[in-house]
Protein backbone atom coordinates (compact mmCIF):
# COMPACT_ATOMS: atom_id res chain seq x y z
CA UNK A 1 0.00 0.00 0.00
CA UNK A 2 0.77 3.72 -0.06
CA UNK A 3 2.35 5.59 2.52
CA UNK A 4 -0.26 5.68 5.32
CA UNK A 5 -1.37 8.88 7.48
CA UNK A 6 -1.97 7.94 10.75
CA UNK A 7 -3.26 10.66 13.68
CA UNK A 8 -1.76 9.87 16.96
CA UNK A 9 -2.08 11.42 20.36
CA UNK A 10 0.02 10.78 23.45
CA UNK A 11 -0.57 12.39 26.63
CA UNK A 12 3.20 13.08 29.06
CA UNK A 13 6.65 11.79 29.08
CA UNK A 14 5.23 7.95 29.41
CA UNK A 15 3.30 7.92 26.58
CA UNK A 16 5.71 10.02 24.28
CA UNK A 17 8.08 7.07 24.89
CA UNK A 18 5.91 4.68 24.21
CA UNK A 19 4.50 6.54 20.78
CA UNK A 20 8.15 7.26 20.07
CA UNK A 21 8.78 3.36 19.94
CA UNK A 22 5.25 3.01 18.12
CA UNK A 23 6.42 4.85 15.47
CA UNK A 24 9.98 3.52 14.90
CA UNK A 25 8.76 0.07 14.10
CA UNK A 26 5.72 2.10 11.86
CA UNK A 27 7.92 3.85 10.05
CA UNK A 28 10.62 0.79 9.77
CA UNK A 29 7.86 -0.90 7.39
CA UNK A 30 6.37 2.71 5.81
CA UNK A 31 9.49 4.88 5.72
CA UNK A 32 7.28 7.59 3.88
CA UNK A 33 4.06 7.57 6.25
CA UNK A 34 2.66 10.75 7.91
CA UNK A 35 2.02 11.09 11.76
CA UNK A 36 0.15 14.04 13.09
CA UNK A 37 -1.37 15.53 16.26
CA UNK A 38 -0.32 15.91 19.72
CA UNK A 39 3.24 14.25 20.85
CA UNK A 40 6.39 14.77 22.36
CA UNK A 41 10.11 14.91 21.43
CA UNK A 42 10.64 11.43 21.18
CA UNK A 43 7.67 11.37 18.59
CA UNK A 44 9.10 13.93 16.89
CA UNK A 45 12.61 12.56 16.66
CA UNK A 46 10.82 10.03 14.33
CA UNK A 47 9.11 12.44 12.48
CA UNK A 48 6.17 13.04 14.24
CA UNK A 49 3.89 16.11 13.45
CA UNK A 50 2.94 17.63 16.81
CA UNK A 51 0.07 20.11 16.70
CA UNK A 52 -0.21 20.27 20.27
CA UNK A 53 2.90 19.37 22.63
CA UNK A 54 2.03 16.04 24.67
CA UNK A 55 2.74 17.96 28.20
CA UNK A 56 -0.73 20.19 27.57
CA UNK A 57 -2.29 16.67 28.99
CA UNK A 58 -0.12 15.90 31.60
CA UNK A 59 -3.00 16.02 34.33
CA UNK A 60 -4.00 13.58 37.08
CA UNK A 61 -6.65 13.35 39.38
CA UNK A 62 -10.55 14.43 39.35
CA UNK A 63 -10.16 17.77 40.89
CA UNK A 64 -7.12 18.79 38.75
CA UNK A 65 -8.33 17.61 35.56
CA UNK A 66 -11.82 19.44 36.41
CA UNK A 67 -9.73 22.47 36.96
CA UNK A 68 -8.41 21.77 33.29
CA UNK A 69 -11.14 20.60 31.97
CA UNK A 70 -12.25 23.63 29.73
CA UNK A 71 -9.02 23.85 27.92
CA UNK A 72 -8.56 20.12 27.42
CA UNK A 73 -11.78 19.89 25.65
CA UNK A 74 -10.85 22.61 23.68
CA UNK A 75 -7.89 21.01 22.53
CA UNK A 76 -9.73 17.97 21.81
CA UNK A 77 -12.77 19.18 19.98
CA UNK A 78 -10.68 21.17 17.78
CA UNK A 79 -7.96 18.05 17.05
CA UNK A 80 -11.45 15.91 16.25
CA UNK A 81 -12.07 18.57 13.62
CA UNK A 82 -9.16 18.79 11.90
CA UNK A 83 -8.59 14.82 12.02
CA UNK A 84 -11.89 14.70 10.45
CA UNK A 85 -11.47 17.02 8.03
CA UNK A 86 -7.88 15.39 6.97
CA UNK A 87 -9.35 11.77 7.44
CA UNK A 88 -6.05 10.07 7.93
CA UNK A 89 -6.01 6.06 7.44
CA UNK A 90 -5.92 5.34 11.07
CA UNK A 91 -6.11 7.17 14.57
CA UNK A 92 -4.15 5.49 17.33
CA UNK A 93 -4.81 7.13 20.74
CA UNK A 94 -1.56 6.01 23.27
CA UNK A 95 -2.58 5.74 26.52
CA UNK A 96 -4.05 9.03 27.91
CA UNK A 97 -7.71 7.14 28.16
CA UNK A 98 -9.29 10.42 29.47
CA UNK A 99 -8.69 12.24 26.60
CA UNK A 100 -8.67 9.65 23.77
CA UNK A 101 -11.42 7.32 24.39
CA UNK A 102 -14.50 10.31 23.71
CA UNK A 103 -11.76 11.16 21.11
CA UNK A 104 -11.45 8.04 19.67
CA UNK A 105 -15.44 7.64 19.94
CA UNK A 106 -15.73 10.91 17.58
CA UNK A 107 -13.79 9.60 14.91
CA UNK A 108 -15.01 6.65 15.00
CA UNK A 109 -18.13 7.48 14.06
CA UNK A 110 -17.18 9.89 11.66
CA UNK A 111 -15.77 7.01 9.73
CA UNK A 112 -12.25 6.84 10.79
CA UNK A 113 -10.32 3.58 11.86
CA UNK A 114 -9.01 3.85 15.79
CA UNK A 115 -6.68 2.00 17.97
CA UNK A 116 -5.65 2.09 21.16
CA UNK A 117 -2.53 1.64 22.22
CA UNK A 118 -2.21 0.24 25.70
CA UNK A 119 -5.30 -0.63 27.28
CA UNK A 120 -7.21 1.68 30.19
CA UNK A 121 -6.19 -0.55 33.27
CA UNK A 122 -9.98 -1.69 33.52
CA UNK A 123 -8.70 -5.20 35.51
CA UNK A 124 -7.47 -2.53 38.46
CA UNK A 125 -9.81 0.90 37.89
CA UNK A 126 -13.23 2.06 36.32
CA UNK A 127 -14.14 -1.54 35.04
CA UNK A 128 -17.59 -0.17 33.74
CA UNK A 129 -15.50 1.81 31.32
CA UNK A 130 -15.23 -1.39 28.91
CA UNK A 131 -18.74 -0.97 27.19
CA UNK A 132 -17.10 3.11 26.19
CA UNK A 133 -13.87 1.13 25.07
CA UNK A 134 -15.96 -1.60 22.50
CA UNK A 135 -18.09 2.00 21.24
CA UNK A 136 -14.77 4.07 20.40
CA UNK A 137 -12.27 1.66 18.80
CA UNK A 138 -12.13 -1.32 16.68
CA UNK A 139 -9.29 -2.80 18.14
CA UNK A 140 -6.87 -2.44 21.53
CA UNK A 141 -2.91 -3.29 21.46
CA UNK A 142 -2.70 -4.56 25.14
CA UNK A 143 0.79 -4.70 26.87
CA UNK A 144 0.15 -7.13 28.94
CA UNK A 145 -0.45 -10.59 28.83
CA UNK A 146 -3.51 -11.25 30.66
CA UNK A 147 -5.78 -8.29 28.92
CA UNK A 148 -6.69 -10.01 25.94
CA UNK A 149 -9.12 -12.29 27.48
CA UNK A 150 -10.73 -9.60 29.27
CA UNK A 151 -11.55 -7.98 25.90
CA UNK A 152 -12.50 -11.05 24.12
CA UNK A 153 -15.30 -11.61 26.52
CA UNK A 154 -16.51 -8.38 25.82
CA UNK A 155 -16.41 -8.71 22.12
CA UNK A 156 -13.83 -6.41 21.42
CA UNK A 157 -10.66 -7.24 19.08
CA UNK A 158 -7.21 -6.87 21.14
CA UNK A 159 -3.73 -8.06 20.50
CA UNK A 160 -0.74 -8.69 23.10
CA UNK A 161 2.18 -6.97 21.72
CA UNK A 162 4.26 -7.28 24.77
CA UNK A 163 5.55 -4.35 26.59
CA UNK A 164 7.82 -1.61 24.57
CA UNK A 165 9.70 -0.97 27.51
CA UNK A 166 10.95 -4.48 27.63
CA UNK A 167 12.45 -4.47 24.77
CA UNK A 168 14.37 -1.15 24.95
CA UNK A 169 15.76 -1.96 28.72
CA UNK A 170 18.26 -4.56 28.80
CA UNK A 171 17.77 -7.95 30.14
CA UNK A 172 21.46 -7.34 31.87
CA UNK A 173 21.36 -3.96 33.51
CA UNK A 174 24.48 -1.67 32.83
CA UNK A 175 24.89 -0.84 36.54
CA UNK A 176 28.76 -0.23 36.26
CA UNK A 177 28.46 2.11 33.34
CA UNK A 178 25.78 4.02 34.18
CA UNK A 179 27.27 4.59 37.55
CA UNK A 180 30.79 5.43 36.03
CA UNK A 181 28.17 8.21 33.20
CA UNK A 182 26.87 9.82 36.75
CA UNK A 183 29.87 9.89 38.07
CA UNK A 184 28.70 7.72 40.55
CA UNK A 185 31.62 5.57 43.01
CA UNK A 186 30.36 2.77 45.64
CA UNK A 187 28.30 4.46 47.85
CA UNK A 188 24.91 3.91 48.44
CA UNK A 189 22.63 5.59 45.90
CA UNK A 190 18.97 6.06 46.19
CA UNK A 191 17.02 7.08 42.98
CA UNK A 192 13.88 10.08 43.75
CA UNK A 193 11.64 9.82 41.04
CA UNK A 194 8.62 11.89 42.07
CA UNK A 195 6.69 11.35 38.44
CA UNK A 196 6.36 13.70 35.23
CA UNK A 197 3.29 15.62 35.82
CA UNK A 198 2.82 18.89 37.95
CA UNK A 199 0.70 17.63 39.80
CA UNK A 200 2.64 14.73 40.97
CA UNK A 201 5.63 17.28 41.89
CA UNK A 202 3.03 19.33 43.91
CA UNK A 203 1.79 16.48 45.63
CA UNK A 204 4.66 13.58 46.25
CA UNK A 205 8.03 15.64 45.35
CA UNK A 206 7.95 17.14 48.86
CA UNK A 207 7.99 13.76 50.40
CA UNK A 208 10.68 12.57 48.65
CA UNK A 209 12.63 15.26 49.48
CA UNK A 210 11.40 15.27 53.01
CA UNK A 211 11.97 11.87 53.11
CA UNK A 212 15.70 12.20 51.70
CA UNK A 213 16.44 14.74 54.69
CA UNK A 214 14.90 12.07 56.80
CA UNK A 215 17.60 9.03 55.55
CA UNK A 216 20.43 11.20 55.40
CA UNK A 217 20.14 11.81 59.34
CA UNK A 218 19.34 7.50 60.06
CA UNK A 219 22.63 6.82 57.35
CA UNK A 220 25.81 8.32 56.68
CA UNK A 221 27.15 8.13 53.03
CA UNK A 222 23.78 7.82 51.14
CA UNK A 223 23.84 9.59 47.75
CA UNK A 224 20.35 11.04 46.21
CA UNK A 225 19.47 11.61 42.75
CA UNK A 226 16.78 12.49 41.12
CA UNK A 227 16.07 12.81 37.43
CA UNK A 228 13.98 15.58 36.43
CA UNK A 229 11.66 15.98 33.59
CA UNK A 230 12.62 18.28 30.62
CA UNK A 231 10.83 21.88 31.75
CA UNK A 232 10.22 20.88 35.45
CA UNK A 233 13.32 22.08 37.04
CA UNK A 234 11.52 25.06 37.91
CA UNK A 235 8.81 23.60 39.70
CA UNK A 236 11.92 20.66 41.62
CA UNK A 237 14.58 23.43 42.79
CA UNK A 238 12.37 25.82 44.80
CA UNK A 239 11.15 22.14 46.67
CA UNK A 240 14.47 20.77 47.07
CA UNK A 241 15.71 23.96 49.25
CA UNK A 242 12.59 23.87 51.17
CA UNK A 243 12.37 19.87 52.31
CA UNK A 244 16.02 19.31 51.82
CA UNK A 245 18.39 22.28 52.33
CA UNK A 246 20.56 20.18 54.23
CA UNK A 247 21.45 17.57 51.92
CA UNK A 248 22.62 17.02 48.90
CA UNK A 249 20.22 15.94 46.26
CA UNK A 250 22.12 15.89 42.47
CA UNK A 251 18.61 17.05 39.83
CA UNK A 252 19.60 15.33 36.33
CA UNK A 253 18.49 16.09 33.17
CA UNK A 254 16.07 13.27 32.39
CA UNK A 255 18.54 10.70 32.59
CA UNK A 256 16.16 8.12 34.11
CA UNK A 257 17.07 5.10 32.43
CA UNK A 258 20.39 5.58 33.75
CA UNK A 259 19.38 6.40 37.12
CA UNK A 260 17.40 3.40 37.77
CA UNK A 261 20.66 1.20 36.46
CA UNK A 262 22.80 2.69 38.78
CA UNK A 263 20.66 2.84 41.81
CA UNK A 264 20.46 0.32 44.49
CA UNK A 265 17.06 1.36 45.70
CA UNK A 266 14.42 3.75 44.31
CA UNK A 267 11.86 5.78 45.90
CA UNK A 268 9.16 5.92 43.10
CA UNK A 269 5.88 7.49 42.32
CA UNK A 270 3.17 4.79 40.80
CA UNK A 271 3.18 4.78 36.98
CA UNK A 272 5.07 3.43 34.44
CA UNK A 273 8.17 4.66 36.01
CA UNK A 274 8.09 1.83 38.68
CA UNK A 275 7.73 -0.85 35.49
CA UNK A 276 10.76 1.00 34.23
CA UNK A 277 12.52 0.66 37.98
CA UNK A 278 10.66 -3.82 38.16
CA UNK A 279 12.81 -3.87 34.18
CA UNK A 280 16.08 -2.58 35.21
CA UNK A 281 15.35 -5.02 38.22
CA UNK A 282 15.99 -2.17 40.97
CA UNK A 283 14.10 -2.86 45.00
CA UNK A 284 12.19 0.27 45.15
CA UNK A 285 9.18 1.69 47.63
CA UNK A 286 6.00 2.63 45.82
CA UNK A 287 4.19 6.32 46.85
CA UNK A 288 1.39 8.00 45.41
CA UNK A 289 -0.37 11.16 46.65
CA UNK A 290 -3.26 13.97 45.21
CA UNK A 291 -5.92 16.10 46.17
CA UNK A 292 -7.70 14.09 48.79
CA UNK A 293 -10.74 14.53 46.96
CA UNK A 294 -9.81 12.97 44.27
CA UNK A 295 -7.97 9.90 46.21
CA UNK A 296 -11.63 9.59 48.05
CA UNK A 297 -13.36 8.81 44.25
CA UNK A 298 -10.20 6.45 43.31
CA UNK A 299 -10.56 4.60 46.24
CA UNK A 300 -13.97 4.00 45.50
CA UNK A 301 -13.09 2.55 42.10
CA UNK A 302 -10.21 0.53 42.97
CA UNK A 303 -10.53 -3.32 42.17
CA UNK A 304 -7.97 -4.72 43.43
CA UNK A 305 -4.89 -4.52 46.22
CA UNK A 306 -2.21 -3.22 44.68
CA UNK A 307 -1.53 0.23 42.79
CA UNK A 308 2.31 -0.65 41.43
CA UNK A 309 2.59 -2.07 38.27
CA UNK A 310 5.18 -4.89 39.17
CA UNK A 311 2.81 -5.09 42.16
CA UNK A 312 0.11 -5.79 39.75
CA UNK A 313 1.81 -8.25 37.47
CA UNK A 314 3.54 -10.14 40.27
CA UNK A 315 0.27 -10.57 42.27
CA UNK A 316 2.05 -10.20 45.43
CA UNK A 317 3.22 -7.20 47.11
CA UNK A 318 6.80 -7.76 46.03
CA UNK A 319 7.56 -4.34 46.92
CA UNK A 320 6.23 -1.75 49.49
CA UNK A 321 3.22 0.64 48.74
CA UNK A 322 2.72 3.38 50.50
CA UNK A 323 0.23 5.55 49.37
CA UNK A 324 -1.74 9.06 50.71
CA UNK A 325 -1.42 9.60 54.67
CA UNK A 326 0.93 6.38 55.02
CA UNK A 327 3.57 8.62 52.54
CA UNK A 328 4.75 10.02 54.88
CA UNK A 329 8.32 11.13 55.26
CA UNK A 330 9.63 8.59 58.00
CA UNK A 331 7.25 5.51 56.95
CA UNK A 332 9.13 5.97 53.47
CA UNK A 333 12.43 6.62 54.85
CA UNK A 334 12.53 3.77 56.44
CA UNK A 335 10.96 1.50 54.36
CA UNK A 336 13.47 2.69 51.62
CA UNK A 337 16.50 1.83 53.34
CA UNK A 338 15.23 -1.50 54.63
CA UNK A 339 15.82 -2.76 51.05
CA UNK A 340 19.89 -1.67 52.11
CA UNK A 341 19.98 -3.74 54.70
CA UNK A 342 18.36 -7.23 53.28
CA UNK A 343 20.46 -8.76 50.27
CA UNK A 344 18.61 -11.98 50.27
CA UNK A 345 15.11 -10.16 49.66
CA UNK A 346 16.95 -7.99 46.88
CA UNK A 347 18.49 -11.13 45.44
CA UNK A 348 14.42 -12.71 45.15
CA UNK A 349 12.85 -9.91 44.02
CA UNK A 350 15.60 -9.60 41.06
CA UNK A 351 14.73 -13.31 40.19
CA UNK A 352 11.27 -12.19 39.97
CA UNK A 353 12.08 -8.64 37.82
CA UNK A 354 13.75 -11.16 35.73
CA UNK A 355 11.29 -13.76 34.78
CA UNK A 356 8.65 -10.71 34.28
CA UNK A 357 10.89 -9.30 31.73
CA UNK A 358 11.22 -11.92 29.52
CA UNK A 359 7.58 -12.50 29.52
CA UNK A 360 6.65 -8.84 28.91
CA UNK A 361 9.86 -8.90 25.98
CA UNK A 362 8.16 -9.11 22.59
CA UNK A 363 9.29 -7.06 19.73
CA UNK A 364 6.77 -4.59 20.49
CA UNK A 365 7.15 -2.18 17.94
CA UNK A 366 6.84 -5.35 14.98
CA UNK A 367 3.83 -7.01 16.69
CA UNK A 368 2.17 -3.47 16.72
CA UNK A 369 2.93 -2.70 13.66
CA UNK A 370 1.95 -6.10 12.24
CA UNK A 371 -1.39 -5.49 13.90
CA UNK A 372 -1.98 -2.58 12.79
CA UNK A 373 -1.11 -3.61 8.66
CA UNK A 374 -3.70 -6.41 9.63
CA UNK A 375 -6.35 -3.54 10.44
CA UNK A 376 -5.45 -1.07 7.39
CA UNK A 377 -5.73 -4.06 5.02
CA UNK A 378 -9.14 -5.10 6.03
Amino acid sequence: MTAPRFGMVAGEASGDLLAGLLLGGLRARWPDLVAQGIGGPKMAAQGFEAWWPHDKLAVRGYVEVLSHYRELAGIRNQLAERLLAARPDLFIGVDAPDFNLDLEARLKAGGIRTVHFVSPSIWAWRGKRIEKIRQAVDAVLCIFPFEPEIYAKSGIAAHYVGHPLADTIPLEVPRTEARAALGLGDESVVALLPGSRRSEIQYIAPRLFAAAAEMAGLRSGLRFILPVVPGLRHLIEPLRRQYADRVTVELLDGRSHEALAACDVTLIASGTATLEAALFKRPMVITYAMHALSWQMMKRMKYQPWVGLPNILLRDFAVPELIQGDATPERLAHATLAWLDDAPRCAELQRRFQALHLELKRDTARAATDAIAEILAR
